[in-house]
C-alpha cells in the first residue's frame, strides 16, 4: 500500500499549503489580467500566473524549476526526509520545453550579422549559446531537482498533456508497488503561461475570452462556460510504502489506493463523443483500488470550463456512477486556480488529500447559471463541511491521455 507523507503546492492563490487552502475554501480566485508581456493583440488577456515568484519574468524553464523546487521543498520537509538524501526516484511532470525568448534574443545578439542564418549557426556554437541550450533541454529541470534533493537513479521527466501531474504520481506508486524503492518524489510543475501558449490554445478555441472580470471567467459546468483559463503552478507528493512510513514514525497524510489510465485515439484535442476512454480510466482506477463505485464520496473533477470537456466528464461520471452521481459532490478547483496544464493532476491530488484531512469540500465558484444538461452537485460557490474518506481525482488531457487517481484518508 502506498502512503503520502509529504505535500507541497504553489498556485496563483499563493505559495504553500496553508495559503492555498485558505483561499481555496474561501472561494477566492487567483485569475487576473496578464502584466508579464504585452497582450494588445491577444484574444485572451487573463491568466492564473504566479507573478509573486522571483523567476516569473525569467522564462518558462526558470519558472517551472522554481515552482517544482518550492513544492518539492515543502513536501520533503513535511515528510521529515533528510534534505539532499531523499533515497528514492524522482518523477517530474513538466511542459514541453523550447528556447525561452530571453535565450532566443541572447542568441540573436551574439550573431555578427542579424540577417543571416549562418551567423546564427556560428553564434550557437559558442560556449554561451551552448549554456542557453543546456538550460532549455527537456530533462534539465529534473536533473537539477535530483541533485538538490538527492533522489536516486535517473530522474524521469514526462509530458502527457493535462494528465501529466497525475501520471507522475502513478509512476511513483507503481515503482513502490513493484518493490523498486521505499519512497518516491512525484512532482507536477508548469510555468509556461507565455504569449505563444495563449496564441496556440486560442487557435484551438480552447481559451475563454471573457476578460472583463477575470475572477469570473472560469465557470466549470455552468451553462455559460466558454473555455479554460491558462495558469501556472506546482504540486508535489512524497509517496512511501506504508510499511516504510510506519517504521520510521512518519505521519500518514493519506493513501493512494488506485490509478487508472486509458488512451483516446479519437482526435488530437477533442474527446471521443461517447466518453468511453474517460469511462474506462475511471473504472480502471476503481478496479486498481479494489473499490466499488459507491465507495467514492467526493470527486475532484477535471472541470476545465470548456463546453466539450465538462459535457464529456459528466457523461463519463454518470455512466460509471449511474443515478447516484447526482448525490456525490463533484467540484472543480480550476474555477479558482485556472488550468495549470502539466501541473494540474499533482496540484489537484494535493487538494484532494487536504479535502479529506480538513473535512471541507472546496467549492466550484462562478456557478450562477446551471447547465440543465449537466446534473451534478458541484458544491456551488460556497465551501461545504463534510467528512469524506475517499476521493476520485480526474485528469483528462489533450492527445487522448486520461489518468484517474483514487485516494483514501486512512489505510483499509
Amino acid at each position: 500500500m502506498v502512503a503520502v507523507t509529504g505535500m507541497g503546492v504553489v498556485t496563483s492563490l499563493g505559495q504553500g499549503r496553508e495559503d492555498n487552502w485558505k483561499a481555496l475554501i474561501g472561494g477566492r480566485s487567483g485569475i487576473h489580467p496578464i502584466t508579464r508581456f504585452p497582450t494588445e493583440h491577444l484574444a485572451t488577456t487573463i491568466a492564473g500566473t504566479v507573478d509573486f515568484l522571483p523567476s516569473s519574468n525569467d522564462g518558462a524553464s526558470a519558472l517551472t524549476f522554481e515552482l517544482a523546487d518550492l513544492a518539492a521543498a515543502e513536501a520533503v520537509a513535511q515528510a521529515n526526509v533528510t534534505a539532499g538524501d531523499f533515497a528514492g526516484p524522482l518523477f517530474l511532470a513538466a511542459p514541453p520545453v523550447e528556447l525561452d525568448w530571453r535565450h532566443r534574443l541572447s542568441l540573436y545578439a551574439g550573431a555578427r550579422e542579424h540577417n543571416g542564418a549562418m551567423s546564427l549557426i556560428e553564434a550557437a556554437r559558442t560556449a554561451h549559446a551552448l549554456q542557453l541550450f543546456g538550460e532549455s533541454q527537456f530533462a534539465t529541470i529534473a536533473d537539477r531537482l535530483a541533485e538538490r534533493y538527492g533522489t536516486r537513479g535517473l530522474p524521469i521527466t514526462l509530458s502527457t498533456a493535462c494528465a501529466s501531474g497525475a501520471t507522475a504520481i502513478q509512476l511513483g506508486m507503481e515503482a513502490i508497488r513493484r518493490g523498486e524503492c521505499d519512497r518516491a518524489l512525484a512532482i507536477g510543475a508548469d510555468g509556461s503561461a507565455t504569449a505563444e501558449a495563449l496564441i496556440r490554445f486560442s487557435l484551438l478555441s480552447a481559451l475563454t475570452t471573457q476578460n472583463d472580470v477575470p475572477e469570473k471567467a472560469s465557470r466549470p459546468f455552468s451553462k455559460d462556460r466558454s473555455g479554460f483559463v491558462l495558469a501556472e503552478g506546482a504540486g508535489a507528493l512524497v509517496l512511501e510504502s506504508l510499511e516504510s512510513a510506519l517504521a520510521r514514525g512518519a505521519e500518514i497524510l493519506g493513501i493512494m489506493r488506485g490509478c487508472g489510465e486509458k488512451s483516446d485515439d479519437f482526435h488530437r484535442t477533442r474527446s471521443k463523443p461517447d466518453g468511453s476512454p474517460a469511462i474506462a480510466a475511471v473504472r480502471a482506477a476503481l478496479s486498481d483500488a479494489g473499490m466499488a463505485e459507491d465507495a467514492i464520496e467526493y470527486i475532484n473533477a477535471h472541470g476545465t470550463s470548456t463546453p466539450e470537456n465538462d459535457k464529456m466528464e459528466h457523461l463519463s461520471l454518470s455512466t460509471v456512477f449511474g443515478e447516484r452521481i447526482r448525490d456525490v459532490p463533484v467540484s472543480s478547483n480550476k474555477s479558482m486556480i485556472g488550468h495549470t496544464l502539466s501541473a494540474a493532476g499533482a496540484v489537484e491530488a494535493v487538494f484532494s488529500l487536504m479535502t479529506m484531512r480538513e473535512g471541507v469540500l472546496p467549492p466550484t465558484i462562478n456557478y450562477d447559471t446551471p447547465d440543465p444538461a449537466i446534473e451534478l452537485d458541484v458544491v456551488p460557490n460556497v465551501m461545504r463541511e463534510a467528512q469524506v474518506s475517499s476521493v476520485l481525482s480526474n485528469s483528462f488531457g489533450f492527445g487522448g491521455q486520461n489518468t484517474c487517481l483514487v485516494m483514501a484518508r486512512e489505510p483499509v
